[in-house]
């Protein structure tokens, strides 16, 4: 196995400087797990995060993924900031309980210019996913 190109603390320390209207104390994202293309991150619960019906809702989860997906970028290319989102489907498969989610996201493929990765999202606790995700990054061409 591939060691990862950044540590959770160096993940963590770039999130804050480049995001810290998002990533700051408190902010309720946490990265729990990091290896090559291989993370695991928390959100942790909110009533906010609530839709009616008493479950938290799809943009909560979405975020949740997109995180995951940037931090697994990170552990498989290193610092690229400026790598982006180019596509996110999410397929919700069960309602999820009213508490913190995990999110474990594995890169399928790492390129020079595109990261293809999937994410399992979970309720803490259960054993089965409340929603799957496949999501691509655009990775920054540094040589321009």
């Amino acid at each position: 196995m591939r060691e990862a190109a950044m540590t959770a603390g160096e993940i963590e320390d770039l999130l804050r400087r480049e995001f810290p209207q998002a990533f700051y104390d408190g902010c309720g994202l946490s990265l729990e797990r990091v290896h090559y293309a291989d993370v695991r991150v928390r959100r942790a619960y909110h009533e906010d995060h609530l839709r009616p019906g008493g479950t938290i809702s799809g943009p909560t989860m979405m975020e949740l993924a997109d995180f995951a997906m940037y931090v697994a970028v990170f552990s498989a290319v290193g610092p690229q900031p400026l790598a982006v989102t180019t596509n996110l489907t999410i397929n919700f498969l069960r309602k999820p309980a009213a508490g913190d989610l995990i999110a474990d996201a594995k890169l399928m493929k790492v390129g020079k210019r595109l990261a293809v990765g999937e994410v399992k999202i979970y309720s803490e606790g259960e054993a089965e996913p409340v929603a799957h995700v496949t999501s691509t990054y655009s990775i920054p061409n540094n040589s321009q």
